[in-house]
């Protein structure tokens, strides 16, 4: 069953998870989504939850001559975390990537600055913090994301999605406290496949949702 698009899935999400929100299993929420394509699938989930909408700003590492695979990710100024086995099978080597990362290292820095600007990154220490994507296929961008921010101390991770390869779904379980995948279809294909409008987002659309979100919120919500 496919999501009509983002802002559909998200609020399908949303609903999931103000389940776990009515039963207070949701405490000091924060919901950071991966741009471009999460951001308007997390904007309705914080909406749902009443809750604070940020991004984390990550990047494929894509399969050279292949860009669309993901064999690895870069997240702030962590180092990139690579798929080794996909590495070893393919018979690369991270000397090899050395420009690739370079590359998506700067337009990591670039949306940034766009989407954040001087704006401090989101306090996630003790706080349930919920990870956003519109859908996950080798989960190379969400593991290197949900890493980082393991290591900033939330009390509880979870990754959202609204789609996902099942085994990329299940794997995600070593990383986050929660999974939450409303669909995890055998036949998976691509995320894009799972969407009737799966139109790339903008930077433009990635800043409007980012500030009607922070408009919607008091100081400090």
């Amino acid at each position: 069953m496919r999501f009509h698009d983002r802002r559909t899935a998200g609020r399908e999400l949303g609903l999931r998870l103000m389940e776990w929100a009515s039963e207070g299993e949701l405490p000091r929420v924060v919901v950071l989504a991966l741009p471009r394509g999460g951001v308007p699938v997390a904007a309705e989930v914080a909406r749902a939850l009443g809750a604070p909408l940020d991004v984390l700003v990550a990047r494929k590492i894509g399969l050279p001559g292949r860009p669309e695979t993901g064999i690895g990710a870069v997240v702030a100024d962590d180092p990139p975390l690579f798929d080794r086995r996909t590495l070893v099978m393919l018979g690369l080597d991270e000397d090899r990537l050395v420009r690739d990362v370079a590359r998506e290292r700067e337009e990591l820095r670039r949306r940034a600055l766009l989407y954040r600007g001087d704006l401090s990154t989101p306090d996630v220490e003790d706080r349930t913090v919920i990870l956003v994507d519109d859908g996950l296929a080798t989960g190379a961008t969400a593991r290197a994301a949900l890493r980082h921010l393991r290591r900033r101390g939330p009390a509880r991770l979870v990754l959202a999605v609204p789609v996902g390869a099942p085994e990329a779904a299940a794997a995600m379980r070593e990383e986050a406290d929660d999974v939450v995948c409303l669909r995890q279809p055998p036949d998976f294909m691509a995320v894009g496949f799972w969407y009737d409008d799966f139109e790339q987002v903008t930077d433009d659309e990635v800043v409007e949702v980012l500030n009607e979100r922070r408009a919607a919120l008091p100081p400090g919500g």
